[in-house]
């Protein structure tokens, strides 16, 4: 099976209790699909796209704070046209152990209230209003700071962390098996690889299947072909371009794997009963903005 794993953080360092890492890459080296022995808090800063966690595949965009409890699958994957003039996207991720949590608990008995309500959470969680204003303000001051001065701010996030009630869930723990494994590796083979040229001989490789072993096991999972599901997918894609970019229809048609512009006008027209000019001025005049998570469930259920 392909090696997928692209930007991956760099371990702690012995003389650290935790980790900061600020990433500031191309739009396409972020890692993909992963699982770690630590927690994560992940703020996007620049870059919108979709993301998995655990059981749920969704829309992301800059501003999010993402609670990753360990163990739990995740990744992201950023769209190619939104990033900084340099053409990259940046986030800030705060790493720490479930050993550095019980250390402190044991040192300072004042923290155990808060150390056992953030060890019960298993989901990934969105922050919202006060709180995620405030943790967005203590990662993007953490980077300047001194190891010293990172502690205090450390023990804020994990204080905002413990004490927060307005927060959505984003993601929970999966039964794995081998179908959801090779399932989940499909849902990121697509996503990566959605504006290229794909064949059935390509995915079932990729899976280590034979072709008509692969078909009938995407049937039966998704209750649709696999080419039915790259399509919707595809069309999916170009919804959220159509509303959220200003490039062409061509344009959007071409980066979203679609080689033939009248094949992907009828076929969006099947899908949406309308042509993408006439969803892009619908959508827009109607401030709707694109519900990626509901559509995205949509073709991934």
């Amino acid at each position: 099976m392909p090696d997928i794993i692209k930007y991956c953080h760099s371990e702690n360092h012995l003389n650290q209790s935790f980790k900061l890492d600020h990433v500031h890459i191309k739009w396409d080296k972020q890692i993909h699909l992963h699982r770690q022995d630590f927690w994560e808090v992940a703020y996007i800063i620049t870059g919108r796209g979709t993301r998995i966690i655990g059981d749920n595949i969704a829309s992301f965009n800059a501003g999010e704070i993402i609670l990753i409890p360990p163990h739990l699958p995740h990744c992201w994957s950023f769209d190619e046209f939104t990033h900084d003039e340099e053409g990259k996207i940046e986030n800030i991720c705060l790493f720490f152990s479930t050993d550095i949590l019980i250390d402190l608990k044991a040192t300072f008995p004042e923290l155990s209230e808060q150390i056992e309500s953030i060890n019960k959470i298993s989901n990934g969680i969105a922050f919202q209003e006060q709180a995620l204003f405030n943790l967005q303000n203590i990662l993007k001051l953490m980077l300047n700071q001194t190891p010293q001065e990172r502690i205090i701010s450390f023990l804020s996030v994990l204080s905002i962390l413990a004490h927060t009630q307005n927060t959505n869930i984003v993601g929970q723990p999966i039964i794995e098996n081998r179908n959801t494994k090779k399932i989940q590796l499909l849902e990121l083979y697509v996503m990566n690889n959605f504006q290229n040229n794909i064949a059935l001989d390509d995915v079932a490789q990729f899976l280590d299947m034979e072709k008509s072993s692969f078909c009938v096991f995407f049937k039966r999972i998704k209750k649709v072909t696999f080419f039915q599901y790259l399509t919707e997918y595809r069309i999916i894609s170009s919804c959220k371009l159509l509303i959220n970019s200003d490039l062409t229809i061509s344009e959007i048609a071409y980066s979203c794997g679609f080689r033939d512009i009248p094949y992907f006008n009828r076929t969006f027209k099947k899908s949406k009963a309308m042509t993408p000019k006439s969803y892009r001025e619908t959508e827009r005049k109607n401030n709707k903005g694109f519900e990626n998570e509901a559509l995205l469930k949509k073709v991934n259920s």
